[in-house]
């Protein structure tokens, strides 16, 4: 099949060009690497100043006793009797004290969580943990417990971190809980606690 003359211009034109091909203007925006610069402060400074702009309430421990002094204070204080929890590590923290045995008509939830995403204040938390699914949502303030070793600065270093851990198949549920749950689907105004929990605290203890 003959090839017309306009035809055998353009596909010389297309050779021309692979043989000498042209630099990209933007060497770096082929999506190899981040698109956010990398931290310059410490990961915990970053994590507490996005997740209290995110009305997160962010409370950091030297060592575990501390954290058992400030846990205790903070349920005296506001008068928290039905405190739900399903994780050992949080039984032991609170020295034994039952769980209450609703969860919808608890006061506080306490959980554990698997990181914490710095960049953007973000807890990361998943069914595989022994509080499962609703803990952290149904109650209506929730307390998280975290360790300096669990801190993220990004989001992709959290998704590596929990490929490497679960390796032989991911949770069936990964959720990213950044401050109390807020909505202003109603006149643009902005209400928390409307599909979780209004309070949310982090406890980061030095690990």
């Amino acid at each position: 099949m003959a090839i017309s003359a306009a035809k055998e211009n353009i596909l010389k034109r297309i050779r021309q060009a692979l043989s000498n091909p042209v630099p990209l203007p933007f060497p770096h925006s082929e999506g190899a690497q981040s698109v956010f610069t990398p931290a310059q402060d410490d990961t915990a400074i970053i994590f507490a100043q996005e997740f209290t702009k995110l009305q997160g309430k962010f409370a950091f421990c030297p060592d575990a006793e501390d954290l058992k002094k400030q846990l205790a204070l903070l349920i005296q204080e506001r008068g928290w009797t039905k405190i739900y929890y399903r994780e050992d590590p949080v039984a032991l923290l609170l020295r034994g004290a039952k769980s209450s045995p609703d969860l919808a008509s608890c006061d506080v939830s306490i959980t554990g969580c698997e990181c914490l995403v710095a960049r953007t204040g973000t807890i990361v938390m998943s069914s595989a943990q022994q509080s499962g699914r609703t803990t952290s949502v149904y109650a209506p303030i929730h307390i998280c417990v975290a360790y300096s070793n669990q801190l993220m600065y990004d989001l992709k270093d959290a998704f590596a971190f929990l490929k490497e851990k679960y390796q032989q198949g991911m949770p069936s549920l990964i959720s990213f809980a950044s401050g109390p749950s807020r909505t202003a689907d109603i006149e643009k105004t902005l209400v928390t606690g409307v599909h979780g929990p209004k309070e949310v605290y982090c406890f980061l203890v030095e690990a």
